[in-house]
């Protein structure tokens, strides 16, 4: 597997039957491909569909958040905007997976732009952190060398400590109150390997083997 699908298949054991999950653009966009169908799980599309089925490469004028060719699932359906964001607000969503630009100690999370390049906008990021009930970042563990798992964010705030895990394709770590636990790291990948590519302060106890490797 490429790091890609080393990230969206580890993110995938992190959901569970009856999951209401929404993915963001990106490798989250890639997590719906690891998922069982037999694990009862719904995934959301912020821009109108619940029970997003699998991707589609024929032509559809369905499409997901990410502009994605997309089919519905077996009893899945289509909802405007406003019921789609009152489900998101209103904390009915239990896991939201979304990329970052930077994610820092506190779990705060950076991933919407980089000042003087030209956006589209926030989307609805912002809305599914704050109302999730978990927030799992799905990421690169660096950008061209530049670690994305810093003390302290440099880029204009998506939220403020509202990551709960950070899944990249060296390790997986837990944002806890006291910092950032190390939990699992890649079996190509030394301890030593994660704290040199990681710029944050990492807390090292029990570290096992990436799940699902």
């Amino acid at each position: 597997m490429d790091e890609k699908q080393v990230i969206a298949s580890r993110v995938a054991l992190e959901l569970k039957p009856g999951n209401l999950v929404n993915l963001g653009i990106g490798i989250p966009s890639m997590v719906s491909e690891y998922v069982n169908k037999d694990q009862e799980i719904t995934f959301q599309a912020e821009n109108g569909i619940i029970g997003l089925g699998p991707y589609l490469t024929e032509d559809t004028l369905t499409v997901n958040a990410s502009g994605l060719k997309a089919s519905i699932a077996e009893g899945g359906a289509f909802i405007d905007s406003l019921t789609s964001f009152s489900l998101i607000r209103g904390g009915h969503i239990d896991v939201t997976v979304l990329g970052a630009l930077e994610v820092d100690e506190d779990g705060s999370i950076a991933s919407w732009i980089i000042p003087g390049k030209k956006v589209p906008g926030m989307g609805g990021a912002m809305d599914l952190v704050m109302g999730s009930k978990k927030v799992i970042i799905a990421m690169t563990h660096s950008n061209r060398g530049k670690a994305k798992i810093v003390k302290k964010c440099s880029l204009p705030l998506t939220a403020f400590k509202q990551a709960n895990l950070i899944v990249t394709e060296m390790c997986v770590i837990e944002v806890c109150e006291e910092g950032l636990h190390l939990r699992e790291v890649h079996p190509e990948f030394s301890v030593e390997d994660v704290i040199h590519a990681t710029d944050a302060e990492l807390i090292i106890n029990e570290v096992l083997p990436m799940k699902g490797i």
